[in-house]
C-alpha cells in the first residue's frame, strides 16, 4: 500500500526511462553522423525543431521574452552550447560507450569546482572513488587483446573530457536559473534554441554540405526522429519529471544505467561492444565507483 508523501513506484520507471534516453544519445548522434554521414552541425539545429517550436507557439506568446533577461541565464546557456557542441563532436571520434562512461565522471568534476570556487572539503570518498573510476577508464581503453585507440579515438576522448567539464558548469549553473523564477520547460527551449543558433553559424563557417540530409534513406530518418523525439524532448522532459517528484540526488544516483543502456544500443546499431574480460572488468569498476558515490552523497 502506498504510503502518503511517498513517491509513487512508477516515478522510478519514469527516472530510468531518461536514463534509458540519455543512454541512446551518444549511440544516436554517433550514427547520424559516421553511418548517415550526416554534419554534425546540422544534427544539432534540426533535432532542436521540436523545443524551438515549442517556444514559439508555448512560452514566447505567453510570456513574451522577458523571461530571458537574467544574465545568469545567458552565462547558463553559453555553458550549455559548449557542452552541446563538444559531445556531439566526440561523438564522431570515439565509440560512443567512451563518450558515455567519461559523462559518468561528471559528479566528480561538480565538487572539484565546488570546491576550488568555494573552498569546500571534499566529501570523504571523493578520491577513492575518482581512483576506481580512473582505474576503471584505462582497462576499457588499454583492455588486453583490446585494439589501441586510435588518434580520432584520442581527440573524442579529450573533447568528451571537455563535455563532462561543461556538463558540471551546467549542473551547478541550473541551481541559480532556479532563482529566476523560469519554468524547467522554458529554460530547455531556451538553451535548446540558443544551441541551434550557435550550431548554424559553425555550420555555415564551415561550409557544412547540407545536401546530404536530401540523400538519407528511411533508417537515417528513423534514427533522427529517434534522436530529436526520444532524446532532445523526452530524455529532458523525463528527467525534469523525475527530479521534481524524486529529487536531484536519487534521480543522479541512477546516472549508472545510462552506460547499460549505451553498451546495448551500441552493439544493436553500430556493433560496437567490449571485446575483453579486463574491458568489462573496467565498466563494472566505473559503474561501481560512480553508483556507489552518488548514493553515498545521496544519503
Amino acid at each position: 500500500m502506498h504510503e502518503p508523501g511517498r513517491p509513487l513506484p512508477w516515478w522510478y520507471v519514469v527516472a530510468l526511462a531518461a536514463h534509458s534516453s540519455w543512454g541512446l544519445y551518444p549511440v544516436l548522434g554517433r550514427y547520424l553522423q559516421t553511418v548517415s554521414g550526416l554534419p554534425s552541425m546540422s544534427v544539432l539545429v534540426l533535432g532542436g525543431l521540436p523545443l524551438f517550436l515549442w517556444l514559439l507557439v508555448g512560452i514566447l506568446p505567453r510570456h513574451g521574452w522577458r523571461l530571458y533577461t537574467a544574465r545568469v541565464l545567458w552565462l547558463f546557456g553559453g555553458v550549455t552550447v559548449l557542452r552541446s557542441i563538444t559531445n556531439l563532436l566526440a561523438q564522431r571520434y570515439t565509440l560512443a560507450l567512451y563518450v558515455q562512461m567519461i559523462g559518468l565522471l561528471t559528479p566528480f568534476w561538480v565538487v572539484l569546482i565546488h570546491a576550488v570556487l568555494f573552498r569546500e572539503r571534499l566529501p570523504r570518498s571523493t578520491l577513492p572513488a575518482m581512483l576506481l573510476s580512473t582505474a576503471g577508464a584505462l582497462l576499457m581503453f588499454s583492455g588486453s587483446g583490446a585494439p589501441a585507440p586510435g588518434l580520432d579515438d584520442w581527440l573524442g576522448i579529450g573533447l568528451a573530457l571537455a563535455s563532462s567539464f561543461f556538463l558540471a558548469g551546467y549542473m551547478l549553473l541550473l541551481r541559480r536559473t532556479a532563482q529566476v523564477q523560469i519554468s524547467g520547460l522554458s529554460v530547455l527551449a531556451f538553451q535548446t534554441v540558443l544551441v541551434q543558433a550557435c550550431a548554424l553559424g559553425l555550420s555555415l563557417l564551415w561550409q557544412e554540405p547540407w545536401e546530404r540530409w536530401l540523400q538519407l534513406e528511411w533508417q537515417g530518418w528513423t534514427a533522427f526522429a529517434a534522436y530529436s523525439g526520444v532524446v532532445v524532448l523526452g530524455a529532458n522532459s523525463l528527467q525534469i519529471a523525475a527530479v521534481r517528484r524524486l529529487g536531484a540526488p536519487l534521480v543522479s544516483s541512477l546516472m549508472g544505467w545510462r552506460l547499460v543502456a549505451t553498451l546495448v544500443a551500441g552493439w544493436w546499431l553500430l556493433g560496437e561492444q567490449l571485446t575483453t574480460v579486463w574491458q568489462v572488468v573496467g565498466m563494472l569498476l566505473v559503474l561501481a565507483a560512480v553508483s556507489g558515490y552518488l548514493s553515498r552523497q545521496r544519503s
